[in-house]
């Protein structure tokens, strides 16, 4: 038998022993009882204080803004996401006041522009809003919807707006390209906007014959099959 044997089976066996010793040692009493988790950390959790009320609470008492709650953009908002958490306000309704967010900085944290956030989320550029005038002078914060229709498509799409601001497309106004009705507007994320679908839409620009105007191509020759946003981005079409 080779020599290395015996000192791996003794290796082997001091790394079961200090794994088993660890085991007892580290491994919580209670860890198992409840499948993969330490079942007593329900009662270590259960012995916290409350203090999150839950929507239910707001509403037994503040029927008209929760009313308005639900019928807005911020139903799927809880009350204590902006009032903060309700329980000592529920015990003590007199001697505990819930925060009331009356500053721009809260409400920017949802809704300044950041273009992770989904298309259609409602997003202002804080220092270019409206500034510094707080939030709820304008937007009733149960039911925020715009004092008045936005009459630049910047208001929400920024990103896109500072690319065709730096592109060949600067001068082009964006219902050239896209039919947005007013519900759109209002309701980004259920009304959507026209896009182009043939190659024609380009073509109107791209194939008019202008000597001073916009690059001239043969719609029959150029790209076919492909679309021009296949190969050119359209609110910025230099890049590729």
């Amino acid at each position: 038998m080779p020599q290395q044997v015996p000192r791996l089976v003794i290796v082997f066996s001091l790394a079961v022993t200090a794994l088993l010793v660890a085991r007892g040692a580290l491994i919580p009493e209670t860890f198992g009882d409840l499948g993969h988790y330490r079942a007593a950390a329900l009662d270590e959790i259960a012995a916290h204080p409350i203090k999150y009320a839950g929507r239910q609470a707001c509403v037994d008492c503040h029927t008209e803004e929760a009313e308005a709650r639900l019928a807005g953009n911020h139903r799927g908002v809880s009350c204590e996401t902006c009032h903060g958490p309700a329980a000592a306000h529920v015990d003590s309704a007199l001697d505990v006041k819930p925060m009331i967010p009356d500053t721009r900085e809260f409400c920017v944290t949802c809704h300044a522009y950041n273009a992770s956030r989904p298309t259609g989320f409602p997003q202002i550029i804080p220092v270019r809003h409206n500034f510094p005038q707080a939030c709820k002078e304008c937007h009733n914060p149960h039911a925020p919807v715009p004092p008045s229709t936005p009459g630049e498509c910047s208001a929400c799409h920024a990103q896109i707006w500072a690319q065709k601001a730096l592109s060949h497309h600067a001068e082009l106004e964006c219902s050239a390209c896209h039919v947005a009705s007013d519900a759109h507007k209002d309701s980004p994320r259920s009304v959507r906007p026209s896009k182009p679908l043939t190659r024609e839409q380009c073509a109107t620009c791209h194939t008019s014959g202008a000597k001073d105007g916009p690059p001239q191509v043969d719609l029959a020759s150029h790209g076919v099959p492909y679309m021009c946003w296949d190969c050119h981005y359209p609110h910025f079409p230099e890049s590729r």
